[in-house]
């Protein structure tokens, strides 16, 4: 048997990955060894300002890890540095004195950031946006309030921008050019861009010069040339990007700007090619992912021998989401050439602004900022050249289709969907067909489609709603017409936008007053964005939750205190009972969850019964934690296996007075005979001879439900750092009001325990990072904060004529 030939890829990036990944799909085999400068696997640098904004750690946007690299038998020489290439041999020499042979070699060494010659720029605090280190760096130096000044408006300097605000810096972005994005956006475009970024509390300075970075080895400062000076902790330099090249020089290849290739990416030796953005293709260079995974496409099948379209540019087109903001540019934007038209629309209080450039009845370039939801069409109408006589007065605002999957139906299965990670219509087909794929989280899982900036969402449900049998559109189901957006929406918009209380949401994009749906369901969402760290609207809450009691059907209030595992003192009891009897407390009552009710309490002797208990608040009034019920254990019981009550009481300690989607019900028992019910609670801990099984997802209501297994463990540490990955997970990602046995039916658990306990170790100190800072700012609404100044708050209100639907204390 022939030996398969010698594979050489110089660049571990997206655009050379992605190539390997065609090339491994075809009949031909090679030997394939892969050089990389970083350490680590590929990943997708689109998403490194989520990685800088927090919102995903290095295992979320790695897109092959070590197991897929020994899977396909390819060598990954991660952290090497080819330094030559010996052309006539065919051999590479390394940056460790390596020499590795080849029959066939890519290129696809990529760009790298253009730092310009400005004075200090060498300076301590001065950062790059390129790589992984390069986000490392920046985390570690930002911090809320830490002056951030980004040098450069264009898409990546916009990136770090919004990354270093989440972080809570506060930011400025330089720019030489008159507005933002010149190379995609017109003037106008430009201008509405940066009054979006403004609103959201990024400064915007155009038309700037930088002269020199101030500071005595470590920046202080950007002078400009007009003479003012922005203060700064920190300075990221993003003016742009130039072709890898010189590696070609070394070969003796054809070099201009960029390596220079032919329609089938060859360069000019011909068993050495070149991908991605260290390439020159017809004097074009490439910066967008989507014409590199093109190129990857054509260059696979010219190595295996198969029968191949030549690789040819389309018309330059960026969608991209901003801060949020929609972004669409195609074509050729510039309205000052003779013979075009342009026809344009701008509404400044929605923040939209479109524009079409047309000649001879055909467009010829379109800008849309804060709408793009007709960029689909706009390209169609790009590529086809079709005559726009007919469509003259709904240019601006296209007549919907008659048939709704026409748009769809007109793409061939090549065309990328996904241009952040190259995924195709005809991947997506295959993902339905295939593997069952029939929700927009399902998609994105197996093909990563829609998890970079977003903007192909709405194009991947379509082509879900057309392909894909039981496609229920998840973004139509809006959380109110108050707010016209779905739950999980609303959380892009929260974060990426910065919105830190429920009336900012409700301003920017609701009706600006709400309701009793949407506001508790935004004051939930707000508080577990940003880990409590955001304005507390009491107004926005259930009755419940502003008066920190539970409402009775005559009108009165519960008092409940929180008794961590069910265990109290003699002291405790007395205080209860002194209380009962001094604001003739109707009844006083056990409940299911090992606690004592005081019920038939009036509202405005609430505050004063806090008081005098001065225990914490057991949270029976709101969608939150509630309890963990335990049994005696190994303290009393002669079954006991494990210690139920400290184990209990210290899982209680950990995630009391924080908010959930609905109530939380926990319970942990020290024995499989299950004395406390763990096995119908959200989480339950049961013990057995040297382990403890960690459950979660159980009911006990209306419909009893027997919990999940999540997973077993041998140490009380280990089964309560599962509970608290579960815990922050359903916090994260279950709908408002969806319960706990709802949520994991409806992901799987399959795909529950994939992302906690057997997550990535990054990604699951993340969850429990964030569920650390939200612990850190809660508080007792009883005994810590939050009393009310107002005395008429608690004035005691007239019975209702029929009573609330109130959920038990229990």
């Amino acid at each position: 048997m022939a030996k398969p030939e010698r594979l050489a890829v110089i660049g571990n990036g997206m655009a050379g990955v992605a190539c390997v990944e065609q090339v491994l799909r075809h009949q031909r085999k090679f030997q394939i060894t892969i050089f990389g400068d970083e350490t680590h696997v590929n990943y997708n640098r689109i998403l490194l300002s989520s990685v800088l904004a927090g919102e995903r750690n290095v295992d979320e946007i790695t897109i092959n890890d070590w197991d897929w690299y020994r899977s396909n038998g390819i060598e990954l020489r991660a952290g090497v540095r080819v330094v030559g290439i010996d052309s006539q041999a065919k051999a590479l020499t390394g940056d460790d004195g390596s020499v590795t042979e080849f029959d066939k070699l890519i290129i696809a060494t990529g760009s790298s950031p253009f730092v310009p010659p400005i004075d200090g720029v060498d300076k301590d605090g001065v950062f790059t946006f390129r790589n992984l280190d390069d986000t490392r760096g920046l985390l570690e130096r930002s911090r809320p309030g830490a002056k951030a000044v980004v040098i450069g408006g264009g898409l990546l300097g916009l990136e770090a921008a919004r990354g270093l605000q989440v972080q809570g810096c506060d930011v400025s972005v330089v720019h030489l050019a008159d507005w933002l994005m010149e190379r995609q956006l017109d003037a106008a475009g430009g201008r509405y861009l940066a009054h979006k970024m403004e609103n959201l509390g990024v400064r915007v300075l155009c038309g700037a010069n930088t002269a020199r970075l101030r500071g005595n080895g470590r920046v202080e400062g950007v002078e400009l040339r007009d003479g003012r000076v922005l203060d700064a902790d920190l300075v990221v330099v993003a003016a742009g990007i130039r072709p890898n090249a010189a590696i070609g020089k070394t070969a003796g290849l054809e070099v201009r700007r960029g390596i220079v290739v032919d329609d089938f990416l060859r360069t000019s030796h011909p068993d050495i090619f070149a991908v991605g953005e260290c390439v020159e293709h017809r004097g074009q260079l490439f910066g967008l992912v989507a014409p590199l995974i093109e190129q990857g496409k054509v260059l696979a099948a010219t190595l295996a021998g198969a029968e191949t379209a030549a690789f040819e540019a389309s018309v330059p087109a960026a969608k991209l989401k901003i801060m949020g903001v929609d972004v669409f540019s195609a074509g050729d934007v510039r309205d000052d050439q003779e013979g075009v038209e342009c026809v344009r629309y701008e509404d400044p209080a929605l923040g939209i602004y479109k524009k079409l450039v047309l000649r001879d009845n055909r467009l010829q370039g379109v800008v849309l900022v804060g709408d793009a939801a007709d960029s689909r069409r706009y390209a169609d109408w790009l590529k086809t050249g079709e005559d726009l006589s007919a469509q003259r007065r709904s240019l601006l605002f296209p007549e919907p289709l008659g048939d709704g999957g026409l748009d769809v139906a007109q793409m061939p299965n090549a065309e990328t969907v996904c241009g952040c990670n190259g995924v195709s219509k005809g991947d997506i087909i295959e993902a339905i067909h295939a593997k069952g794929v029939n929700t927009l989280a399902q998609l994105k899982e197996c093909t990563r489609a829609a998890t970079g900036c977003g903007s192909c969402t709405g194009l991947c449900e379509s082509l879900l709603k057309a392909v894909a049998p039981e496609f229920e559109e998840e973004s139509k189901k809006v959380l109110c017409g108050c707010v016209p957006f779905s739950q999980e929406q609303l959380r892009e918009i929260i974060r990426t936008q910065r919105l830190k209380s429920v009336q900012e949401v409700l301003d920017v994009y609701g009706n600006g007053f709400g309701c009793q749906t949407c506001k508790p369901a935004l004051s939930y969402l707000v508080d577990v964005i940003w880990c409590g760290d955001h304005a507390e609207d009491r107004s926005a809450r259930f009755i419940n939750d502003r008066v920190h009691a539970n409402i009775q059907n005559d009108g009165t209030f519960s008092v409940v205190p929180r008794m961590r595992g069910g265990v109290t003192s003699p002291a405790e009891l007395r205080k209860i009972a002194d209380v009962a009897e001094k604001y003739q407390v109707r009844m006083v009552k056990v409940t299911g969850s090992q606690r004592l009710d005081l019920l038939g309490v009036k509202k405005e002797d609430l505050p004063k019964i806090w008081a005098e208990l001065g225990m914490p608040s057991g949270q029976a009034y709101t969608k939150g934690v509630r309890m963990v019920k335990t049994c005696v254990g190994t303290d009393f019981c002669r079954f006991g296996t494990q210690n139920s009550i400290d184990t209990g009481i210290e899982l209680e300690r950990r995630l009391e007075n924080l908010y959930t989607p609905h109530k939380f019900k926990m319970a942990v028992v020290g024995c499989p005979r299950n004395c406390a019910e763990a096995t119908v609670k959200d989480v339950g801990l049961i013990g057995q001879e040297g382990s403890w099984q960690v459950v979660v997802g159980g009911a006990a209501g209306k419909g009893v439900r027997k919990a999940d297994l999540l997973i077993t463990v041998e140490t009380t540490p280990q089964a309560l750092e599962a509970a608290e990955l579960f815990f922050q997970y359903y916090r994260e990602n279950a709908n408002y009001l969806e319960r706990s046995y709802d949520f994991v039916e409806r992901l799987g658990m399959e795909k529950v325990r994939k992302e906690t306990v057997y997550a990535p170790e990054g990604k699951q100190q993340a969850l429990l990072e964030r569920l650390r800072k939200s612990k850190e700012r809660s508080y007792d609404a009883w005994l810590e904060r939050d009393r009310p100044s107002d005395p008429t708050q608690f004035v005691q209100i007239q019975p209702l004529e029929q009573p609330m639907p109130q959920e038990a204390t229990a």
